[in-house]
């Protein structure tokens, strides 16, 4: 891929791995920082990756890595106290409905997250995941299944709390 063709792809992608990886780890910043890092690794292989061998999944691959081992490292270090004390942002209000769906995903266990998010955010087929997460078909399928059924349990809980 030479840099042009890289610029185009960057261009094209990252806002969209952006909203996959915020999905799937519930953080916009760190969402952010990862696909920036994720790209600047695929900058540097930029040669090695070939436009027919999809290099936005090898890209939110690595994003999705460095996002599991920042958290990782985050649960393990404690929280500085000045840090407690910075005043918090204001953001505009959120839209309920995503807020509503940012929890449900929150409680799903990670790899049922990981294929709701490849498969209906991403529009990535049963095969693409398997590929891309490194399990057979069946196992992906059953992700998606388990994961769909808790997501429908859990939004309609939430849709009941809301109107009670």
């Amino acid at each position: 891929m030479d840099e042009q063709t890289f610029d185009a792809f960057y261009q094209s992608s990252f806002s969209r791995v952006v909203a996959h990886i915020y999905a799937m780890c519930g953080n916009l910043a760190e969402a952010q920082d990862c696909v920036q890092e994720a790209f600047i690794r695929a900058w540097d292989h930029r040669k090695q990756l070939d436009a027919a061998q999809s290099p936005e999944a090898w890209v939110r691959t690595t994003a999705y890595r460095l996002a599991v081992s920042r958290w990782r490292k985050a649960r393990r270090a404690f929280r500085q106290p000045d840090r407690a004390l910075e005043p918090q942002q204001h953001h505009s209000a959120p839209d309920p409905t995503r807020i509503a769906l940012d929890r449900a995903l929150d409680q799903l266990p990670s790899d049922q997250r990981r294929v709701i998010v490849l498969h209906h955010l991403c529009d990535l087929s049963v095969a693409e995941i398997a590929d891309e997460v490194g399990s057979p078909t069946g196992t992906v399928k059953a992700r998606l299944s388990r994961g769909r059924a808790a997501l429908a349990r859990l939004l309609s809980d939430d849709l009941e709390v809301r109107h009670a």
